[in-house]
């Protein structure tokens, strides 16, 4: 009899260590996995919520966007503002100084979420974005590290941009044109259209 007590309190001893070093494994498997997030991810994880998201700028400029789209080096969204104008962004990760999210945008986006398939769009540099805005002649806000500036793209190249600067809301016409800039990717904070 007390044999079989001495055994059935190995086995629970036995159990509860089992117990501990896989839960103690759990925790190490949970730990590297979160090591492993990128900050695209993370914004990603958020962005599947549905709030808007709000992002600090280079600069201390502040916005709230919605409707993510991700590219390999940028993310493009819908600027939420109280003008309730449909504004696109795009803003290229290197220009984004700090993501606030609140405490459940936060919790979410540490969560573990489905494999992503690897779509065309999430290779897609800054440069091939920019590019089909040139093409399209879409009038720009451009906003870099030394201010804002409307006009149209004219030329995208390798590390830079050529842009033709007019006033805001105006289609780009010799005799409207003010100037030209030529920007280098890594001065670019935001494009918004």
């Amino acid at each position: 009899m007390r044999w079989d007590q001495l055994f059935d309190d190995l086995a629970v001893q036995l159990d509860q260590a089992q117990r501990e070093e896989e839960r103690a494994l759990a925790l190490e498997e949970e730990r590297l996995r979160q090591g492993r997030l990128t900050l695209r991810e993370r914004l990603a994880a958020m962005h599947r919520a549905g709030r808007p998201v709000r992002i600090e700028l280079v600069g201390g400029r502040v916005v709230a966007l919605r409707g993510f789209g991700f590219g390999r080096d940028w993310i493009a969204a819908e600027l939420v503002d109280a003008t309730h104008r449909q504004t696109q962004l795009v803003v290229p990760l290197a220009a984004i100084a700090a993501v606030l999210p609140d405490r459940e945008q936060l919790a979410q986006s540490l969560e573990p979420q489905p494999e992503a398939s690897a779509r065309l769009s999430e290779r897609i540099g800054l440069a091939f974005v920019l590019r089909d805005l040139c093409r399209r002649r879409t009038p720009v806000r451009l906003t870099t590290l030394d201010g804002e500036v409307h006009g149209t793209f004219d030329r995208v190249l390798r590390d830079h941009l050529e842009l033709a600067v007019h006033e805001a809301g105006t289609p780009r016409r010799e005799r409207e044109v003010r100037g030209y800039r030529l920007v280098p990717f890594e001065r670019i904070v935001s494009v918004g259209f």
